[in-house]
């Protein structure tokens, strides 16, 4: 019993801002662009579920072109809902949000392996998805901010470094996905385990979204 609620603590508070990066932002006082911009990268290089669904967006993607279509997408979305719920104080359940982090996961993944084509009457734009998922990751990563009293002094700056530090560890990991996808299409079997891959990819978004309930449901409200 204990060592599940161990797992469901882990899980739930894996990809936040802690130790001594959560110091500094607590700590800070006016304009900080670098180390900023060095949190926002570091925040999404080691953001599982951002990962996870960009590997998933990315999959099926031949064309340099298409990435960055995509990925700019993405990243207009998110951005948008980064700097707005900080700056302008946007209240929202974490744990909800998250959970509809994983949910997207399950989106792409589902998409990726044919899923859509099986519902004909259901067929979302998939460039319009991934926009309005960015909006649902961008809150994400506002809710990891907002839970720090953060100075007004230079907050605008330090918000918008954040932000150029999380596109900056975006391309950084998005190079690294593509260029192991671009070697691994060179053998026979990408396409032969494109299917297990995508299932287990659904399988991991299931587990983060049901994880994220589980806390909602669990952690009392003060």
């Amino acid at each position: 019993m204990v060592s599940g609620w161990l797992l469901l603590s882990t899980a739930t508070h894996a990809h936040t801002i802690a130790g001594n990066d959560a110091n500094f932002v607590q700590d800070i006082d006016g304009p900080a662009i670098l180390p900023f911009i060095y949190l926002g990268a570091k925040h999404m290089v080691t953001g599982y579920d951002h990962l996870l669904f960009l590997f998933g967006v990315v999959f099926f993607l031949y064309r340099p072109v298409h990435v960055v279509q995509y990925v700019t997408l993405f990243a207009i979305g998110h951005s948008i809902t980064l700097l707005s719920g900080v700056l302008a104080n946007l209240q929202v359940n974490a744990f909800l949000i998250d959970a509809i982090i994983g949910l997207s996961i399950v989106y792409k993944a589902f998409e990726n392996m044919g899923g859509f084509e099986r519902i004909r009457r259901l067929r979302p734009n998939p460039k319009i998805a991934v926009f309005v998922f960015g909006l649902f990751h961008g809150l994400g990563l506002a809710t990891k901010l907002q839970d720090f009293d953060l100075s007004p002094n230079g907050l605008v700056t330090n918000i918008v470094s954040f932000n150029i530090g999380v596109e900056i560890g975006q391309i950084l990991a998005l190079s690294a996905v593509f260029i192991a996808l671009g070697i691994w299409r060179t053998s026979s079997g990408y396409l032969r385990h494109a299917f297990v891959t995508n299932t287990a990819l659904m399988s991991g978004g299931f587990l983060l979204a049901g994880y994220q309930l589980t806390a909602y449901i669990t952690t009392p409200v003060y």
